[in-house]
């Protein structure tokens, strides 16, 4: 084990990661994080390598490293704690207005020679009128499930 981060729980900070670890409703990523800790604490006995550990807890001995480093770096709960993103991993395709317009539009009159709109007609209006510059059908459908509008 790396000697310049070691993990040295005290009996309340144990007590706090195993009942988190045991938890029901905690999530896979924090219990993960607290086998590691509670897996590398030296208090109980000699532990493992980072890599040992890595098996042992079903994670990459990288993630064993930083989760080690953030707890003596930085304390019990950063280490466990949930990243927060500045803004999600995927961009939205329908923006709030563009999304709108696409329901607007549904609730209108239906094509001449159709009796109802249909997705693939939907999804040809908007593009032709340029709400979006292009958009699939499974993108229609889920912004017009989500507003709990049916075509039918």
């Amino acid at each position: 084990m790396n000697k310049k981060n070691r993990v040295k729980l005290g009996e309340e900070e144990r007590r706090e990661v195993q009942a988190l670890s045991e938890g029901e409703k905690t999530p896979k990523t924090i219990q993960r994080r607290c086998w590691v800790l509670l897996t590398a604490d030296e208090m109980v006995g000699k532990p493992a390598n980072h890599e040992g550990i890595a098996r042992r807890c079903g994670v990459s001995p990288a993630t064993v490293y930083n989760i080690v480093r953030d707890y003596q770096t930085q304390g019990l709960a950063y280490a466990l704690r949930r990243r927060e993103h500045k803004e999600p991993p995927r961009k939205r395709i329908v923006t709030g207005e563009q999304e709108a317009r696409i329901v607007a539009l549904a609730c209108g009159e239906a094509p001449e020679g159709h009796a109802r709109w249909s997705v693939r007609l939907l999804r040809e209006k908007v593009v032709e009128l340029e709400i979006v510059e292009t958009i699939g059908r499974e993108t229609i459908r889920t912004t017009l499930k989500k507003r709990n509008f049916s075509l039918t």
